[in-house]
């Protein structure tokens, strides 16, 4: 009796569903759409960050429009023709407390929106044959229970020093260097929306206060912005392989 029901349906390797002979599933077709785009998995974080090299990233999509606090586009470009070595930040304690804290923020932000599946997928990247020059590493990845969406979780962790400092969380937007990586991620991925969760810290007469905002950012809403962020990395890769210096650009604070 299998075998003659075998002759009437198959089952979707993927998704399970029951189809008619020679149909194709919609899941299957839905990634299909998106087949341009792969995840590679690393074994250890040494090969992970081996294979970054030579690719823009998230947090270097500041710095080639000259929007990174930290490296200037020139500074950056003299790493990606290798005649700059990259300053190693990993011992520094705000890049191993927002290291450690990440795992933890991100537990806490699935349990406050069950409307998510919230994924992480460890030392990966993704990469896309339509942006050979980018990759995307992403602290966690969004799926709207509902609809079926795609989204990226982005999670920061800041200390509040100055007024300014603060000014630049305040509001509805986010500073300008992470509303960046997440337009350079949005771009590679091809998702549809952003969730930043930003775990605001202040010391107070010796009392830690803590202030957890989370911002969303629709696809839809940014598109202008992400063509552009495409053009200005499309130039600067250009000009690493013509070993080309480009113009500094300083950032405004």
């Amino acid at each position: 009796m299998a075998a003659l029901q075998d002759m009437y349906y198959n089952e979707c390797p993927n998704c399970g569903a029951t189809l008619d002979p020679g149909e194709k599933c919609d899941c299957l077709l839905e990634q299909n759409e998106h087949i341009h785009i792969r995840r590679v998995q690393y074994a250890t974080k040494a090969e992970w960050l081996k294979a970054r090299k030579g690719k823009i990233g998230g947090s270097d999509a500041a710095a080639v429009l000259g929007l990174n606090p930290y490296k200037t586009n020139e500074e950056f470009w003299e790493e990606m023709v290798g005649i700059r070595k990259p300053i190693d930040i990993s011992d520094k304690p705000y890049v191993i407390y927002g290291s450690k804290a990440e795992e933890h923020i991100r537990a806490i932000f699935a349990l406050d929106h069950p409307e998510y599946r919230v994924e992480y997928f460890g030392d990966n990247m993704l990469l896309n044959d339509k942006y050979p020059f980018a990759h995307a590493s992403l602290d966690g990845e969004l799926t709207e229970l509902e609809s079926g969406r795609k989204g990226i979780f982005e999670c920061k962790t800041t200390e509040l020093f100055s007024s300014i400092h603060k000014e630049k969380w305040d509001g509805e937007h986010i500073p300008d260097n992470y509303y960046i990586q997440v337009l350079h991620y949005l771009m590679v991925t091809e998702y549809e929306f952003v969730v930043l969760r930003a775990q605001i810290k202040s010391i107070w007469n010796g009392e830690i206060r803590l202030v957890t905002k989370d911002y969303h950012i629709e696809r839809s809403e940014v598109e202008e912005d992400i063509n552009f962020l495409y053009e200005k990395e499309q130039e600067f890769i250009n000009k690493v392989r013509t070993k080309t210096r480009p113009a500094l650009i300083m950032p405004e604070f």
